[in-house]
């Protein structure tokens, strides 16, 4: 007979309360009991408040602005974990910051996508369980087992509720790097596809020039990405996509960093809909009228029963 100390048991950082909550009710329990604060000088302060011994914990933190802050919060989590002898300590990052330096594209710069893996190995993961990351080849950096989920069910489900006929609807990547995306979600909904072509002016400003594929005349053009950030891409496609006369415009991301100037960029833009998941809190002031939010909670929460099972998480996405 499992005894107590078997089970699997959720706990989350303060970066998305909220998501924790939901997995954890997914799962059929509630939130592992835990006191996180700041010291007087902004040290975070860490205790866990229920016996973890010998048990199977996932601890559930994106990485999300504040970045800096949240992950140091979740190596300390981890490492609180570690020294109260939990058998197993699984990272859930529905979101993973500083993921975009994952290679040195010049010179004297650091791969921060590497120097996370080895700070979250360090302070005590075991394993890592993280949501369309920036880059998949990110999972190589880690010396410990990853399994990489993707949003696209819950997204793809989403759009099928938008009931497009697959012959008025255009599959638009908005850069070259998107096309392994935009091709995988064609193939789930059908209809045609195209490619933004776009070149990249700075670390923040990109311009699109052309575009590559099927025509957009009076076509329903749905955009997939895996974030937006400063919104600067998505901008851009839309704006091509409206520029070569398609009738309605969707967009849809998993993760919802809107950072910068890209909430007012996006409120003037002429969208029936944005789609992003939970996998970073969305804060009243960056809430807009065709913003939709779709929960990842059962999809990180039957990743996590599987993994505790010892079952295949691929078995998600066949």
């Amino acid at each position: 007979m499992m005894n107590n100390n078997n089970k699997l048991k959720v706990f989350s950082g303060r970066a998305n309360i909220a998501l924790g909550e939901k997995i954890a009710r997914a799962l059929g329990d509630a939130l592992g009991k835990i006191t996180l604060d700041n010291f007087p000088d902004g040290e975070t302060s860490v205790r866990i408040d229920e016996d973890v011994r010998g048990r199977d914990i996932y601890i559930v933190q994106p990485t999300c602005p504040p970045v800096n802050q949240n992950l140091m919060e979740l190596l300390i989590i981890l490492d609180a974990f570690k020294r109260s002898s939990a058998a197993r300590i699984t990272a859930v990052l529905p979101y993973y910051g500083y993921a975009r330096q994952d290679r040195k594209d010049q010179g004297r710069v650091p791969i921060t996508a590497k120097l996370v893996a080895d700070l979250l190995s360090s302070a005590g993961a075991d394993r890592v369980l993280a949501l369309d990351l920036h880059a998949a080849q990110i999972q190589g950096f880690f010396d410990i087992p990853v399994d990489h989920l993707y949003a696209s069910p819950v997204i793809a489900k989403y759009v099928r509720s938008l009931n497009i006929p697959p012959r008025d609807m255009v599959v638009l990547s908005p850069d070259e790097g998107s096309i392994k995306k935009a091709l995988m979600f064609q193939k789930k909904l059908g209809g045609a596809i195209a490619v933004v072509d776009k070149r990249r002016s700075s670390a923040t400003e990109t311009k699109q020039a052309n575009l590559i594929g099927a025509p957009l005349e009076g076509k329903v053009v749905v955009i997939f990405d895996d974030m937006i950030s400063t919104a600067g891409s998505v901008v851009g496609a839309v704006n091509v996509a409206l520029h070569h006369g398609a009738r309605e415009v969707y967009v849809c991301a998993t993760h919802a960093v809107l950072c910068d100037n890209a909430v007012p960029r996006l409120r003037e833009l002429r969208i029936q809909k944005i789609a992003v998941t939970d996998t970073i809190p969305l804060p009243p002031e960056k809430q807009l009228p065709n913003i939709e939010v779709l929960s990842v909670a059962t999809l990180l929460a039957d990743a996590i029963k599987r993994i505790h099972l010892n079952e295949s998480v691929s078995k998600l996405f066949e």
